[in-house]
């Protein structure tokens, strides 16, 4: 007991804590060579083998073909959907508003992607009618799958193209001008169905800019006569941008215009 006084006592007592530790710490480490530890670790590998059957060879074709799609998804949603126009909108209305980051980034990003999902449903289920489900009975061919799956999104970006859109890529690809939509190539129509689209976004863009930047200028005259040059008037403005979306139920004419504008 006396020891253990003098020990709590005396002014060196951490330094001999700290040599308890490090004696404590390289016998257990000792005790731990003493008796390792058996952690089995597995072997992860992968190998290539040759194709014994035409079967096998089908098999890793349709594998291959099926990671490219879903690596290329996202440009074929974003490209090849009303996507563009939505999200293109919604940024503009955003900046209309001059409400810095809200609604967030995310939130418009997820509201274009359910609006496209809804816009794109119907084009989804004949897609699935007329080429997935006849693949997977195996009533059809993959290359006619594909035909029969690109038909409806083909119809679909056709509607929402200008002429003068594909015009310019088909000259531009030196092709002749055809006689029918069904000869114009996909790789010809993608491009004319973007630039259109985003066209037809920065029109509905500029129309949505039109009644705030007048709101702008009231209020930036207003305080002119008053004399307040210093007081900035974008801040007094936005609660007058809020109001007047939320009066106007700004969301439901938003979107309703998005959706009915796609033929």
């Amino acid at each position: 007991m006396k020891m253990i006084n003098r020990f709590l006592r005396s002014k060196n007592k951490w330094q001999w804590v700290l040599i308890i530790i490090i004696c404590s710490t390289l016998i257990s480490g000792g005790w731990a060579d003493a008796e390792p530890a058996t952690i089995p670790i597995p072997s992860i590998g992968i190998s290539i083998d040759e194709a014994e059957t035409p079967q096998q060879v089908t098999s890793s074709i349709r594998i291959l073909f099926l990671m490219t799609i879903l690596s290329i998804a996202p440009s074929i949603l974003i490209m090849m959907t009303g996507f563009t126009r939505i999200i293109i909108v919604l940024s503009f209305l955003r900046n209309a508003i001059a409400t810095q980051q809200t609604p967030p980034t995310q939130v418009l990003i997820g509201l274009a992607l359910f609006l496209t999902f809804f816009l794109m449903a119907p084009i989804a289920q004949e897609v699935n009618q007329n080429a997935i489900q006849p693949y997977l009975a195996e009533e059809i061919t993959d290359a006619e799958a594909l035909d029969a799956a690109m038909a409806p999104i083909r119809g679909f970006m056709f509607r929402q193209t200008r002429e003068k859109d594909l015009a310019l890529f088909i000259e531009l690809a030196d092709q002749e001008i055809p006689e029918s939509l069904d000869e114009i190539s996909t790789m010809t129509l993608i491009p004319a169905f973007i630039i259109s689209e985003m066209k037809t976004a920065f029109q509905m863009g500029f129309v949505l800019f039109i009644p705030f930047i007048v709101l702008d200028m009231v209020v930036a005259s207003t305080l002119m006569s008053m004399g307040m040059m210093m007081l900035p008037p974008a801040m007094i403005s936005l609660p007058f941008k809020l109001l007047l979306f939320v009066l106007v139920d700004g969301w439901n004419i938003l979107i309703k215009s998005l959706m009915l504008g796609f033929k």
